[in-house]
């Protein structure tokens, strides 16, 4: 008999359920005021982040599409591998956009959106072969994420 196939959201979630288990069951767990404070100020401190960053990102963006041709030149894989991190870069910042309301609110919404953010950004780094971004960031990013996560309901 065959198994029925599993859509990419079951997915999804039986990685939460095992990040879930290794990165709060399993692994030491932040103090409450710690985690109480990035709950509080994080929101706050990604908005001044992304209103300060806001015009480098839209001129990288700018000069990034007026120079896409040239990074064409480097051959073929360069210009893919400049292409995608742009992609990438862009709905990383519009889902952590989107997320903000939810997580000002405390959210699951917004934490959910997050985590997608985080994914995507671990997928980022894999197309992109950059390891330690990959290891290390992926694994910070969704430690914090779900040591926060009972706040968000």
């Amino acid at each position: 008999m065959p198994t029925p196939q599993k859509d990419y959201k079951s997915y999804l979630g039986d990685l939460e359920k095992l990040a879930d288990e290794y990165l709060v069951k399993k692994a030491p767990g932040l103090p409450e005021g710690v985690k109480e404070a990035i709950v509080k100020f994080g929101p706050w401190i990604s908005l001044i982040l992304m209103v300060i960053s806001a015009p480098l990102i839209l001129g990288f963006l700018g000069l990034g599409t007026l120079m896409m041709p040239f990074g064409y030149l480097g051959g073929l894989q360069a210009g893919m591998g400049y292409t995608a991190s742009m992609i990438f870069t862009a709905v990383i910042m519009v889902m952590e956009l989107i997320a903000l309301p939810g997580l000002f609110k405390r959210a699951k919404s917004g934490w959910t959106m997050m985590y997608y953010a985080t994914l995507l950004g671990a997928v980022q780094n894999a197309v992109a072969f950059n390891w330690g971004g990959l290891v290390i960031g992926t694994i910070l990013g969704l430690y914090v994420l779900f040591q926060v996560k009972s706040y968000y309901k």
